[in-house]
């Protein structure tokens, strides 16, 4: 077993882990609403479109994370206004706006002969350059978020199985889209910088939508979207060191790779039920 244990006999790896997991716990309760809710066309819309707030931010000597956020929220924003109109869709007007924003960070990062940000280093991050600071940090977002969707769990709920009920309820269903929203920005913007996009979005997805293959709760998808993403951050890190792969990149994709463990075996155990089903 010495394979599996040498990688975190290294500190670097050992702060890799711990920022995977806390990564893991921030997206297991953030993706398990945009699972349930179908927002993840806008999770990718807010995790890519994020380079033109970072890519000025960068420019203007501004922490990119400010640049992130405000990007992100712009996004939001951006969908809300353009969803009601009548005649567009919210996800025609999560991928006009996914497309423009994402193009204009990339006119403006090749512009810019001095830019800062790697673009690699933006959509796989560099989670094993992860320092104590950062990891204050995901456990402060990790705990913004645990406090906002306890807050917000009874509205999420109705809003995610039943707006009409919601409004008629009295939870405001408006107000609780946007609260989710934030959540989802929250998740995004406090990882991107540390595992980036792609391993954001994955950890975001996979994991909540294998759990929710089996779970028959909301906490329990949750619980299972946990373990899951902490199972693939261990997987990732020990696979990267051995195969001298891109951690965030084996990381993310260890995440997909549970999610299709888990559909084919739900989909055998669909079938062995209606096997015994028939047979008896």
């Amino acid at each position: 077993m010495e394979w599996l244990f040498d990688p975190f006999q290294v500190s670097f790896v050992r702060q890799a882990l711990w920022a995977g997991i806390l990564v893991s716990l921030i997206c297991a309760v953030a993706g398990t609403w945009v699972v349930l809710r179908g927002m993840a066309f806008l999770g990718d819309a807010m995790s890519h479109g994020m380079l033109l707030g970072v890519a000025l931010a960068s420019l203007a000597g501004v922490n990119v994370l400010v640049g992130a956020l405000l990007s992100a929220a712009g996004m939001a924003l951006g969908v809300s206004v353009l969803g009601r109109s009548p005649r567009l869709s919210q996800d025609t007007a999560i991928g006009l706006l996914f497309a423009g924003m994402l193009a204009l960070g990339v006119i403006v990062v090749s512009h810019s002969r001095s830019f800062a940000v790697d673009l690699t280093a933006f959509l796989f991050g560099d989670v094993l350059a992860v320092g104590g600071d950062d990891l204050a940090g995901l456990g402060a977002a990790l705990a913004l978020t645990v406090a906002v969707a306890a807050l917000g769990h009874r509205a999420f709920v109705a809003l995610a199985f039943d707006p009409r009920k919601a409004h008629t309820l009295g939870l405001r269903p408006r107000a609780a889209q946007v609260l989710l929203t934030g959540l989802v920005t929250v998740a995004i913007v406090a990882s991107f910088h540390i595992v980036g996009t792609l391993l954001v979005f994955g950890l975001l997805i996979a994991p909540a939508a294998a759990a929710a293959l089996w779970a028959r709760s909301i906490v329990t998808i949750m619980l299972g979207a946990a373990l899951l993403g902490i199972v693939s951050t261990v997987t990732g890190l020990v696979v990267s060191w051995h195969a001298a792969t891109a951690a965030g990149a084996t990381i993310a994709a260890a995440a997909v790779g549970l999610f299709f463990v888990s559909a084919v075996a739900g989909l055998l155990r669909q079938r062995l039920a209606a096997r015994t089903e028939a047979a008896s």
